[in-house]
């Protein structure tokens, strides 16, 4: 096994004569949980897909564990991914625990490990129920079950909390966790970004099937020089104090609303804006800091067609 689980290299993807994707290249380290974003029609299906061996690529190469996704070590590969699509559709007819079964059964898994899965996302009570009376967020609880069968090594996952309420999206991420304690490679999309940014450990934004930029969140902020929001609450009757502490600073830019001032300042200025503010405790009553955002960043590498 590689200690590298994909590698995406210079991969181009053409249908007719749409380019989906130009020349990305990519690289998820073992044990990663890793970020994929993007504007609609950015390329993330697409490069899942290549990913999966589901598409042949039109020019470059995937390689998932050290195989080639075009070559025919791949298929036994494929039997230790997990993967989870948006809209996970199944048979209406059966029981929660009859799907689960038909899965291991297909992914050539004991069908012991079925009942205590289906406890473990939450649907234990719902085993014996027909999936037809399954509520959006079940039916995603059930296919985060199929994609836990055999305890994969690679785990893609798209929009994986689609449907899922506040606690759902809470257990759902603490199973994740527990998955990729153990060694799991994870590989996940989605649209809420406020959700991702601080649970993945890189990620890549895609923008009209291009690179735009990838790295951690620290190294795209660095990259992108976005400036930090420091929100002060004043003490009542300073505020022209602290008005004219800043007065003149260059690139700081203040809004003062009543007690409240908010100074935007670049990175590297952020630590001399805090000591002066320090010099002021008099005058302070809390200090907050904001740094720019997942939503912030996609935004500045030219996300905006989200």
């Amino acid at each position: 096994m590689t200690s590298v689980p994909i590698q995406v290299t210079e991969v181009t993807k053409r249908f007719g004569d749409v380019q989906a994707l130009d020349g990305v290249s990519l690289s998820v380290g073992k044990g990663e949980m890793f970020g994929l974003i993007g504007h609609n029609g950015a390329g993330k299906s697409t490069l899942f897909k290549l990913m999966l061996g589901l598409l042949p690529a039109s020019a470059g190469e995937v390689r998932v564990h050290g195989a080639s996704t075009a070559g025919k070590d791949f298929r036994d590969v494929r039997r230790r991914i997990g993967y989870l699509p948006e809209n996970f559709v199944t048979y209406d007819n059966l029981t929660g625990l009859e799907v689960l079964r038909l899965f291991a059964d297909l992914k050539r898994v004991p069908r012991r490990e079925c009942e205590a899965l289906l406890e473990r996302v939450g649907l234990g009570e719902a085993a014996g129920r027909r999936v037809r009376g399954y509520s959006k967020g079940m039916r995603q609880r059930l296919g985060f079950a199929q994609v836990l069968l055999g305890n994969p090594d690679l785990i893609f996952l798209d929009e994986p909390t689609n449907g899922l309420d506040a606690e759902g999206i809470h257990d759902f991420y603490r199973i994740l966790r527990e998955v990729q304690s153990q060694g799991a490679t994870i590989v996940i999309t989605s649209h809420i970004l406020a959700e991702i940014q601080e649970r993945v450990d890189r990620l890549v934004i895609l923008t009209s099937g291009r690179v735009a930029a990838q790295g951690t969140i620290a190294q795209l902020r660095a990259q992108l020089v976005l400036p930090s929001v420091i929100e002060v609450s004043l003490n009542p009757g300073y505020q022209q104090q602290i008005h004219g502490a800043f007065a003149g600073t260059d690139g700081l830019d203040m809004r003062m609303d009543e007690n409240v001032a908010r100074i935007s300042c670049p990175p590297s200025e952020k630590v001399a804006v805090l000591q002066l503010l320090a010099s002021m405790a008099h005058a302070v009553r809390d200090i907050s800091i904001h740094e720019p955002s997942l939503e912030d960043l996609f935004l500045g590498y030219g996300g905006q067609h989200a």
